[in-house]
């Protein structure tokens, strides 16, 4: 389901419970707003709705790696990433979840490449 189609599905929901409504402001809520047992997403619910939305093999806990990944590919500094994932320290984080990817490889090799040609503000090419 579309990301405006889950939006506007709960925002009916919200309409439907009314003042029952509990504004937990999270994307996936109950149909009254309250939070979701964690408990309820088991790897079989999760591999069904997969594939009913037409998505590629992968396990449940795969969406935290790729959380994480693409949190710190943004630039999310590793501290706001390691507290999302409900973790104690960021060396918990760090060496599961900070996956170097190619465009990182990339990006790291064109900086240390300006500084060394002297295309960076550090290093005036005039």
């Amino acid at each position: 389901m579309p990301f405006g189609a889950h939006k506007a599905r709960q925002l009916r929901e919200r309409l439907s419970a009314g003042p029952l409504w509990e504004d937990t402001g999270l994307v996936f809520t109950r149909e009254n707003g309250s939070l979701i047992n964690p408990d309820l997403f088991s790897d079989d619910w999760f591999n069904r709705h997969r594939k009913a939305a037409g998505l590629p093999s992968i396990r449940f806990h795969d969406l935290r790696h790729t959380y994480a990944t693409l949190s710190l590919s943004a630039g999310i500094p590793l501290k706001i990433v390691s507290q999302r994932l409900g973790h104690a320290s960021i060396m918990v984080t760090a060496d599961p979840y900070q996956h170097v990817t190619p465009q990182l490889e990339e990006d790291a090799a064109a900086k240390v490449a300006s500084l060394i040609l002297g295309q960076s503000p550090m290093f005036p090419t005039s």
